[in-house]
């Protein structure tokens, strides 16, 4: 079985780490630098037009497109914050600066949600007008399109480095997209003869932001609470079963930023040497990596059933 202490090596589960991550970070550090450059020559053009034209839906996308830029600096700090080596203070290291960056960029979901909201119902109430439709047109067409290649690149490496603060900020982007079609239709209404429109276009894209900022604290609050996707617990478990010597296993895991780890203790006949459960160990280690491929560590402590 491993056997790590800090002495041997200043990193927890050292011995049990599959794969080195550097490449997973440049890739990230590539996307959020992409991004945010492409993000904030869109909502600076926006929002010129929608000072130009009075638009509060296209208002509302060019402070959305904007607080991804800031957003985008929250999950590069996380990332930077998370290579730390552990320490005495913290012996688990600093990965989880990389969900708490993703509370950052839910806390700027939600603000963004209200300021639209207040944004929208003033001018509602106060029948503000609308003009330039068709520079305004084309600029939400522009956040469009920019904003789903954006999402759709930060999505997909999100997801494969299993990093919750880069996919939250790739839903973020989704959400911009969401907003610059509310915003299109709001002044396509608007230019029919609807001068309602625009503000309840800003309303309905409230709506969408308070949906997609639930998701997404709902996903850094389990991460950060040590919740585990539905099944994972189950496929590590049978996993380790199946190994020849294992008659009963029982599964930890919990999220640590982007790494997963997996603790399996497993209990086997009190006769097994301790040369056996090493080896045991070794083959529940790659059962259990082949079960559960998001799992960075996979931990074996052997325990004899009692008799």
């Amino acid at each position: 079985m491993h056997v790590a202490t800090q002495a041997q090596s200043p990193e927890p589960f050292a011995a049990t780490r599959r794969g080195d991550d550097r490449a997973d970070r440049r890739e990230a550090n590539r996307a959020i630098g992409v991004s945010a450059i492409g993000l904030a020559a869109t909502g600076l053009a926006e929002l010129a037009i929608a000072a130009l034209s009075g638009s509060v839906g296209l208002l509302g996308d060019a402070i959305h497109n904007l607080s991804d830029v800031s957003t985008s600096l929250a999950v590069f700090v996380g990332l930077r914050l998370s290579k730390r080596r552990p320490s005495e203070t913290h012996p688990y290291g600093w990965e989880r600066a990389e969900d708490l960056a993703g509370l950052a960029v839910a806390l700027v979901i939600w603000a963004s949600a209200a300021l639209t909201a207040v944004i929208s119902v003033r001018k509602l109430l106060e029948h503000g007008t609308t003009s330039h439709l068709g520079f305004g047109i084309a600029a939400a067409a522009v956040g469009i399109i920019g904003n789903q290649v954006v999402a759709r690149y930060k999505l997909a490496v999100g997801r494969r480095i299993h990093s919750a603060a880069l996919v939250a900020d790739a839903k973020h982007s989704w959400l911009d997209a969401l907003s610059s079609a509310g915003a299109m239709l709001g002044l396509i209404g608007v230019a029919l003869g609807l001068p309602w429109a625009d503000g309840l276009a800003g309303l309905a894209m409230t709506l969408f932001v308070c949906h997609v900022g639930f998701q997404v604290t709902r996903d850094l609050v389990r991460h950060l609470s040590d919740g585990v996707e539905d099944g994972l617990l189950q496929a590590a478990s049978a996993a380790a079963m199946e190994v020849d010597g294992v008659k009963h296993a029982h599964v930890r895991a919990r999220w640590m930023g982007r790494s997963l780890l997996v603790e399996v203790d497993g209990f086997l006949n009190g006769d097994t040497t301790l040369a056996g459960s090493g080896a045991i160990g070794l083959e529940v280690e790659r059962a259990v990596a082949a079960a559960v491929p998001e799992a960075r560590f996979v931990v074996w402590s052997a325990r004899a059933l009692p008799s």
